[in-house]
């Protein structure tokens, strides 16, 4: 059985290529060979997922004189050893040599997907020049063409143009066509059932009556609120909120955040918050107010054993660098803000891969799906590997119309429309 590939140019997308008059070229040696941050763990996450991982790569620099075999084996072996690959493909004709495997011909991945029985309309090219989207679209793959903006010719068509291959493991994740949440034609029993979730839901809230209320519903595993979630609903005593809470939820993880913006005042409430119970994780930003980080802090409370949910992350950099100040040996959440991430007009299913990677390089860190927008954002969750996602009661309510009879569904939206102007006694 044909198995899906991602197919990856080297230089310039697994490691830095050496840009020299805005073009590319390959670096002298594998003591030169820096492989870019991200790539590691954005392969992993492929591998996990089932693709192969084919990487074809133009080294014309042979045939010129300008670099020997010897070199280029060596950076392969490189590869090789630091990376889960499967294989390697290499061109090494110039191109007056007219061959058939030097891109933008297909011949590296279609001798490839012979050798290793690949799937190529199910697989993906992944490249950043003309060169690598041109010999993807002739195999027959879907092309994602990481932009960095040489000095030369652009591709003329590809699926979707993208800043690194952490970024392209996302997408290609997230648009994989087995599993794609929200595609087109989704049908009943397409459908996850809520119960058969790997995600875990947790009630975002801060309404004592409503947080006991979802406490009662076992598909519930945890809780988080927030400041503003606190003010909405009038609560001015965090003590006695808190207090009270945990004397109803003594046993589900609930997530406190500090209020301060000064970082030794921050580090005082989050000791006394930590001190209230052992399911209390404490939230604290990723920044103060004025965009200072709050790593060093970050680090402090966590090598002191505590749980913490770092939160209001929305970047790639921010999740590294917050993964980099946690304890491997305390457990942690990053809450990545993936509704406001879509409130920009991005798709969030790229970073929140790429980001999944990145926390679960320690083995007591889960990501979270924070500030979800729509009940199908569960599904975005789960599909994309998240461990959490916070919810809603207002989207936890929608949970009863997952798999609902689309038909029966537009004849109950008729009856509403149609009742509510009854109601209100519109007459014309």
């Amino acid at each position: 059985m044909s198995s899906p590939a991602v197919f990856l140019d080297r230089d310039g997308v697994i490691n830095a290529a050496v840009v020299r008059g805005g073009k590319p070229y390959p670096p002298a040696s594998a003591a030169e060979l820096e492989i870019l941050p991200g790539v590691a763990e954005a392969l992993a996450a492929l591998r996990r997922a089932g693709y192969a991982l084919v990487v074809v790569t133009n080294q014309p620099d042979v045939a010129r004189g300008a670099q020997t075999r010897a070199a280029v084996d060596a950076i392969h072996a490189r590869l090789a050893a630091e990376l889960p690959l499967d294989a390697i493909r290499a061109c090494f004709h110039d191109d007056a040599d007219r061959c058939a495997c030097r891109k933008p011909a297909p011949g590296l991945l279609l001798d490839a997907a012979r050798e290793l029985e690949l799937d190529l309309a199910a697989s993906v090219m992944v490249g950043d020049r003309w060169r690598d989207i041109e010999a993807g679209r002739a195999a027959g793959c879907r092309t994602v063409f990481i932009n960095h903006h040489y000095a030369e010719r652009q591709p003329a068509e590809f699926d979707v143009e993208l800043g690194s291959l952490a970024e392209a493991a996302g997408w290609i994740l997230g648009h994989s066509g087995r599993d794609a949440p929200g595609r087109a034609g989704t049908r009943k029993d397409d459908m996850t059932a809520v119960a058969d979730l790997k995600v875990k839901v947790f009630a975002d809230g801060a309404d004592v009556k409503g947080m006991v209320e979802m406490y009662g519903k076992p598909f519930i595993k945890g809780f988080t609120t927030n400041p503003t979630l606190m003010r909405k609903v009038g609560i001015s005593d965090y003590r006695g909120f808190a207090r009270e809470v945990l004397a109803a939820i003594p046993d589900r993880p609930i997530s406190f955040e500090v209020f301060s913006d000064e970082f030794a005042e921050m580090e005082r409430q989050a000791r006394e918050i930590a001190s209230w119970g052992k399911n209390v994780n404490v939230k604290i930003p990723v920044t103060n107010t004025r965009g200072e980080p709050a790593y060093a802090l970050i680090r402090t409370l966590a090598a002191s054993g505590i749980q913490l949910n770092v939160t209001a992350v929305f970047t790639l950099e921010q999740v590294r660098d917050v993964v980099a100040q946690l304890d491997p040996r305390t457990p942690a959440y990053v809450s990545v803000f993936a509704g406001r991430i879509a409130d920009t007009g991005r798709d969030p299913m790229p970073l929140m891969a790429a980001a999944r990677a990145l926390v679960h390089l320690l083995p007591r860190a889960e990501l979270i799906w924070a500030s979800p927008r729509e009940l199908l954002n569960v599904f975005h969750a789960e599909a994309v590997g998240c461990d959490i996602i916070t919810v809603t009661n207002d989207v936890l309510a929608k949970l009863t119309n997952v798999g609902k009879d689309l038909a029966q569904f537009s004849l109950e939206t008729v009856r509403m429309f149609h009742d509510d102007a009854a109601k209100a006694g519109f007459k014309l």
